[in-house]
């Protein structure tokens, strides 16, 4: 167990860092961020930090010496820069989660092994063979299908749908990475996700699934919590509590599902670490999802997942930060920015957390 005065490192300085620092301070911990970029959103409310490219390796040394324990906020990070960290201090989740993560290919393979359901997918390995799925589309993957960079993509990037009629070259441009995942187009309902934390011990908690609604292919709004029929409510944690146990994860997970129009699930993507879709645990919740980290990390016993609030999340992307007056001036309003000086399209700038009375 870390006592508080420890320090924790988060490897990135996001948003996400940033709310994981404030809540490591309420317990008592300090925070020591690594980022590529100075006055980061995190760096902004840490002790210390050191910022330096991922591919420095005295300055991954000189960070693992300084810290405690370690974690990440981002799972586009270089992984062999967390198993640098990881040589010297315990980092949670552990690299190899971080990997399966971080490559569609091997995360969907993961998940099919151990038995959860995912769309139908095929692994493209280049234009010419995206161009031979293309032809067989109909009999192979569906009408429609969606072509993905299997590495570093997130809100939408690297990603868009094709059928038959694509020309593969053009395809294969687009999407812009040396490798691609095509998988199946699901017409769901409703997109979802579950965040579970768990601790070495195996202890795990789990908040209800919220709805996620999306514009551009970037997360607008979350619902907490997702209105669902009772068995798909439970068997959607009992699939996030089955997966972070097949992970053996120490921190905290978020899976993404979709809900079919027959009311199946099929998970989409993991994120072992706080999620977006999270955020309202912070207002809404006993223990947020930044909390729970920190507490799983450290070794501390996790808190409780009851919410006193249903809540609706908004995020503040690109210039609808200016709409932090009306935000602070609403009294059912919690507003979150995150420091970012530079405004541009489809960044994410902050979140307001509006709180509605429990209706379960």
């Amino acid at each position: 167990m870390l006592a508080p005065g420890g320090t924790i490192g988060i490897v990135g300085g996001g948003q996400l860092g940033r709310m994981t620092a404030l809540a490591a301070a309420r317990l008592g911990f300090r925070a020591h961020v690594f980022a590529t970029e100075a006055d980061s959103p995190a760096e902004q409310v840490s002790a210390a930090a050191t910022v330096a490219s991922y591919e420095d390796d005295a300055a991954l040394d000189r960070f693992a010496a300084a810290i405690d324990v370690a974690t990440f906020e981002f799972e586009n990070i270089p992984a062999d820069a967390v198993r640098r960290v990881a040589a010297a201090k315990p980092v949670m989740p552990r690299p190899e989660i971080l990997e399966i993560a971080q490559d569609r290919l091997t995360e969907k393979d993961f998940l099919r092994g151990i038995g959860v359901a995912t769309t139908d997918y095929r692994e493209i390995a280049d234009a010419a063979s995206l161009g031979c799925v293309l032809a067989e589309m109909a009999n192979t993957i569906g009408d429609r299908a969606v072509l993905k960079s299997a590495r570093m993509g997130y809100d939408g990037k690297g990603q868009f749908t094709v059928d038959a009629a694509t020309a593969p070259q053009e395809a294969w441009r687009r999407m812009g990475g040396p490798r691609g995942i095509l998988e199946r187009f699901v017409d769901f309902r409703c997109e979802v996700s579950v965040i579970v934390a768990r601790s070495a011990d195996g202890a795990t908690v789990i908040y209800p699934p919220v709805e996620n609604r999306h514009i551009n292919h970037i997360l607008d709004t979350t619902l907490a919590p997702a209105l669902l029929p009772p068995e798909t409510v439970r068997e959607a944690e009992t699939i996030a509590r089955d997966i972070a146990a097949r992970l053996d994860l120490v921190g905290v997970l978020a899976v993404e599902m979709f809900v079919t129009r027959d009311g199946r699930l099929l998970v989409n993507e993991l994120a072992p670490r706080p999620h977006n879709s999270g955020h309202w645990t912070i207002d809404a919740c006993a223990t947020s999802q930044f909390e729970q980290l920190v507490r799983a990390i450290c070794g501390l016993p996790l808190g409780s997942t009851e919410r006193h609030s249903d809540a609706v999340m908004k995020n503040l992307i690109g210039d609808e930060v200016e709409k932090w007056r009306d935000a602070i001036a609403d009294p059912t309003a919690r507003l979150h920015l995150y420091g970012k000086r530079t405004t541009r399209p489809g960044r994410k700038m902050g979140h307001v957390t509006r709180l509605l009375p429990r209706k379960s």
